[in-house]
């Protein structure tokens, strides 16, 4: 069951606000208790006083006659104070002293007792006088009731639990009010991000009048509706790259076989026929194993069977079997530089094919193309660098992309289907490397990096190639089909 914020701080506040009305009201409550205790003790100083008064000068019978007369004047109907006198001769004696369990002492002769007949608590106070006159010496006693401060205190008690539950409830509606208040920017915020959908992919959340508290959520849920927009939008160009790349082969095969069966054709015809539509069933399959490699890539599927290698010798590799498109090409090709890196030797040679068969098809005849390979601590960079035609910063950011070209033509559709750079860029990130492409003074230069030997991997033997794990981490078996990327 889903519970409501609003609610849930709400009530949270009015706990608050109990637990803070019942420390406040308990505090209130012993101070009041404490000087009510106080009150009484000096009514009852002042009683004993004047009673000690009374009762010291009544040194003759008849003195004793009126001070027994002032005593019950001052005596309350009520019984709430009770003065009492004894002695050891029966003549000075007056009423009756209160009797029962002592509850407390205190020093100064002060007790609070609990009468035997029931009743409220009595506080005395009892003195000795000395024998004065024809008065012998008498014991007097004065107590006083705790039943106005009794009283005082219930009241006082429950009018301080009524108000603590109605302040409680007070708090519990105001708080459930405003916090519905602080919240309405949650609120418009949800209606925001409802509102986002496959056909209004741009909607943003609007964080200008988002408090600080909301302010991050907003610009951590707008990226992620970016980085999901630019993957919806790599998601359709793909489809409709996959479609025009596809059809293409489809269209003349189709194309193909109805002229071939228009009419009786001899052997050899139906021979070219078929070698034909075996050539773009060739390029459909390169399509899809290259589709399919970067579907893997895309999952975070990481290079096996690293082997650690020099890197010049595996570049020297790849420019020997190249050896033939660079002739016919007219183009040279200079090697500078060698680091050790633990690769997977198919997926490096592949990604090398692929940059130099890219510097080929954009050289000039007669022109030079540079491989520098240069180490750092974490990285090592292999860079491919041929002189052509400048490239626009605009179309530098799109080179790795899929079924990219710089021709919106496509008029090299048949020989190029656009993967080959994606393809190096799915196997920097294997090794934990990434790719880059500059363009200046004539000179166009593609780089892709792997992670470089760590000190302590440097010490650690890698484990030995075997081919089929390297035409397995790459999905070819050699390098000779690597060349149709």
């Amino acid at each position: 069951m889903n519970r409501s914020i609003a609610r849930r701080l709400a009530l949270m506040f009015a706990l608050v606000a109990l637990f803070v009305f019942t420390l406040v009201g308990t505090g209130l409550f012993l101070v009041l208790r404490t000087q009510l205790e106080h009150h009484l003790r000096e009514s009852l100083d002042d009683r004993t006083q004047i009673a000690r008064i009374i009762v010291y000068h009544a040194v003759t019978p008849e003195k004793w006659r009126m001070a027994r007369e002032k005593l019950t004047d001052m005596t309350p109907h009520d019984g709430s104070t009770v003065y009492a006198v004894s002695s050891a001769d029966p003549y000075f004696h007056y009423g009756t002293p209160v009797g029962g369990s002592v509850v407390t002492n205190w020093a100064g002769g002060y007790s609070r007792v609990m009468p035997s007949g029931g009743g409220q608590d009595m506080l005395t106070s009892t003195a000795t006088l000395p024998a004065y006159g024809a008065r012998p010496a008498v014991q007097l006693q004065v107590a006083v009731s705790y039943s106005p401060n009794v009283r005082t205190m219930r009241v006082f008690g429950l009018a301080l639990a009524a108000l603590s539950a109605l302040g409680s409830l007070a708090v519990l509606l105001l708080s459930y009010s405003v916090t519905r208040l602080g919240l309405a920017p949650l609120t418009r915020l949800t209606r925001d991000a409802s509102a986002v959908s496959p056909n209004n992919r741009s909607q943003r959340l609007n964080t200008a009048s988002l408090p600080l508290e909301l302010n991050d959520l907003a610009n951590s849920f707008n990226g992620a509706l970016e980085r999901l927009d630019g993957a919806y939008g790599r998601l359709e160009s793909f489809n409709a790259d996959v479609a025009h790349e596809l059809r293409t082969p489809v269209t003349i095969l189709i194309g193909q076989t109805e002229v071939a069966l228009t009419r009786n054709r001899s052997v050899d015809d139906l021979r070219h026929t078929l070698q034909s539509n075996l050539e773009e069933y060739e390029r459909m399959r390169a399509i899809i194993n290259d589709m399919l490699f970067l579907a893997r890539a895309d999952q975070g599927e990481r290079a096996t069977g690293l082997v650690d290698v020099s890197l010049a010798a595996e570049v020297a590799h790849t420019l020997e079997f190249l050896e033939i498109p660079l002739e016919e090409a007219r183009v040279r090709a200079q090697l500078r530089g060698d680091a050790m890196a633990r690769v997977n030797r198919s997926l490096f040679g592949r990604a090398c094919t692929n940059l130099l068969m890219n510097a080929i098809q954009h050289c000039e005849p007669d022109a030079e193309i540079s491989v520098t390979i240069v180490s750092d601590e974490d990285q090592v960079r292999v860079a491919v660098a041929n002189p052509g035609e400048p490239i626009s910063p605009d179309v530098l950011e799109h080179l790795f992309d899929r079924f990219y070209r710089a021709e919106v033509s496509r008029t090299n559709s048949r020989e190029n289907h656009g993967l080959g750079l994606a393809i190096v860029k799915a196997i920097a990130e294997m090794h934990r490397g990434s790719v880059s492409a500059q363009s200046a003074h004539g000179i166009n230069t593609f780089v892709f990096s792997v992670a470089a030997l760590s000190p302590m991997e440097a010490g650690v033997p890698a484990a030995r190639s075997n081919p089929s794990a390297a035409a397995d981490g790459s999905g070819y078996s050699s390098l000779a089909k690597s060349k149709s990327a």
